[in-house]
Order: structure tokens, then C-alpha cells, then sequence
């Protein structure tokens, strides 16, 4: 049996990883609500392998440790990999996993409440209607249908999030270094990123985090786009820089900034901080705009995501087990 850690574990993770492992009875899981990190990772001690999440840190130290003491598997049970030192995995003989599609359609969709709660002001209105006030001065929206959208990035949930604006009657615009040819076929247009910045209304990023695309949004590709532009990021936080996006908040370059990820995420995210000072002024900052919108990294929370990340996870340490090949193996 495969003794396996599960770090960063919240209890809607551990039923459903605890209702997917009845199929696998050969791995026996361990669950650890605290984060992997080297103040954690004695935890680590006589597992066979470990299923991390999104803030985990995984460098190079963490690794090392994990490899001395038994450790040869990761399993993330996320799409993107950014935290993790995936050479010095390579050189411990430490094979790392991932989820690559757990319901692309969770975080497109998501994107999408984004844009109509920015729009339309709903969490402005939520609030006055709670108070009495029915006064409608202030919460102007505008029609999506003719808008441009620019999509940055157009793999499995970019596709998504293209197809629903499609049905709103927008013209999309896209930028990916592989043009999706489903989405051509369904009238989305390709560009370059100076076209997308220049025409489009909304701009929504899905897609990784490395070192081109780290503070993609930037006082320089701001600079280039429409006054009063919406942008909108799901993906990484790192491809903001929040500093810069507040600085065109004031100026009104950006018009309106919905954000489930942030860059800064790691200390405050999945956490209850309502009892706690937050130690981070430009985050703190950024909450006072009335046109900007930040949720905690809730765009893959659905239950059918969850359900998939559970079973992929399972899948990939079984994998591991059997010695079998994966296409979900990131480090082969």
C-alpha cells in the first residue's frame, strides 16, 4: 500500500478525495490541512508520495528533503506547476504530476461573473437593496452583445470562456502562440497582442504563468489599451502588476478589475483572515476601488471540478504506482 500526505487539505478536499479513494484501495492518504513548506515538510517523514495544491512551495529545498526521506512522487492537484521546481524534481528522481482540465468550464465561467458583476454593479446593488435604497444613479452598465473581448491565452479554458462570450454576440479577439482552430471555426479572430490591447473592451487572461507572461499587465500594455478597459484575471496573479494596475485604476486606464487570483495570494488565500490584519497595503489598496471585484480563488469551485481533481489525483499516484506512462506526468 501507498502511504500518500495530502497538504493543503480543506474538508470539501478531503471528502471528496475520501469518496474517490473507495476505488483505490491501495493508496492510503494522510490528510494535512497546513501548506508544504520547509517549515512543514517534516510532516512529509515515511510517506511514499505527497498531493499538493496551488500554494504549496516546492522548490528546490523542499524536494531535496522530500527525496531523503522516501518521497518519489508529487501529485498536484492543480493545473499549473509555477511552484514547483520541476528540474530539481527531475534530478531527485521525484516524478511530478498534474491536473491539466478539471472542468475548464468552472474558471471560464467564472470569468464571465466577473465581467456581468463589474458591468452590471450587482455587488453594489446586493448591498443597497439590503439597506433600503432602490436608487438606480450609479450603477450604469453597458451591453455585452458587439463588444470586443481579448482573450489572452486559449487552451482548454480560454476556449471555454471564448465560446460564452461568443454567445453574447461579442467579437473576440485572441492571442495564443497555438491558434485554436475550433474557435476560428466559430468566429473568433487571432491577432497579435498590440491589436488585442488596442481593441478590445474587456481583456481576460487564461493563460500560464512563466517568465513572458510574468506582469503581462503592465503600465507599458496598459498604455496601449482603451480608456476604462475591463480587465479580468483567473489564471495566475503573478500576471498582474497589482502596483501598476492601481496606478491605472486612478488614472482611469483600467475602468474596472475583476481578479481571483493575486500575486500576493500565498499568505492570505484559503484562509479565514476576517479576524486578522492583512499585512499587504497594495492588496488592501486595491479593495477600496468601488469598480474593482476580488474573490479568493473560487473560479475552479464546483463540485464537478472538485470531482475530477480528485479522481486525477487518485489516477496519477496509481499511475505512479503501477508504473504506468501519463500524459499528466510533468517531469519525465
Amino acid at each position: 500500500m501507498m502511504k500518500v500526505a495530502v497538504f493543503s487539505c480543506k474538508p470539501y478536499d478531503q471528502r471528496t478525495l475520501s469518496e474517490a479513494a473507495v476505488h483505490t484501495p491501495s493508496l492510503a492518504l494522510t490528510y494535512f490541512e497546513s501548506r508544504l513548506s520547509p517549515e512543514t515538510m517534516s510532516l512529509a517523514n515515511g510517506f511514499d508520495a505527497i498531493a499538493c495544491f496551488v500554494n504549496d512551495n516546492i522548490d528546490r529545498h523542499v524536494i531535496e528533503y522530500l527525496a531523503r526521506h522516501g518521497v518519489r512522487a508529487i501529485a498536484l492537484r492543480c493545473a499549473g506547476f509555477n511552484n514547483v521546481d520541476l528540474y530539481a524534481a527531475k534530478a531527485a528522481n521525484i516524478k511530478v504530476y498534474h491536473v491539466p482540465d478539471y472542468s475548464p468550464t468552472s474558471v471560464a465561467e467564472h470569468a464571465v461573473a466577473l465581467i456581468m458583476t463589474l458591468n452590471r454593479k450587482t455587488h453594489r446593488a446586493y448591498h443597497r437593496v439590503k439597506e433600503g435604497n432602490f436608487a438606480l444613479e450609479g450603477l450604469l452598465g453597458f451591453n455585452l452583445q458587439s463588444r470586443t473581448i481579448g482573450c489572452i491565452g486559449t487552451g482548454r479554458i480560454g476556449q471555454a470562456f471564448c465560446s460564452i462570450m461568443r454567445g453574447f454576440g461579442c467579437r473576440v479577439l485572441c492571442y495564443d502562440i497555438a491558434p485554436n482552430d475550433a474557435l476560428i471555426s466559430q468566429g473568433c479572430e487571432y491577432t497579435d497582442l498590440e491589436t488585442l490591447y488596442a481593441e478590445s473592451d474587456i481583456i481576460s487572461l487564461h493563460c500560464p504563468l512563466n517568465a513572458s507572461t510574468h506582469h503581462l499587465i503592465n503600465s507599458q500594455s496598459l498604455a496601449k489599451m482603451k480608456d476604462g478597459v475591463m480587465i479580468i484575471n483567473t489564471s495566475r496573479g503573478a500576471l498582474v502588476n497589482a502596483q501598476q494596475a492601481i496606478d491605472a485604476l486612478y488614472s482611469g486606464k483600467i475602468g474596472y478589475l475583476g481578479l481571483d487570483v493575486y500575486e500576493q495570494e500565498n499568505a492570505i488565500f484559503f484562509e479565514d483572515m476576517s479576524s486578522n490584519i492583512i499585512h499587504d497595503s497594495v492588496f488592501q489598496l486595491m479593495l477600496t476601488f468601488p469598480n474593482v471585484v476580488v474573490t479568493g480563488h473560487q473560479g475552479y469551485f464546483t463540485q464537478e471540478a472538485l470531482d475530477h481533481i480528485a479522481a486525477t489525483t487518485l489516477e496519477n499516484l496509481t499511475h505512479f504506482e503501477e508504473d504506468k506512462p501519463s500524459p499528466r506526468l510533468l517531469n519525465p
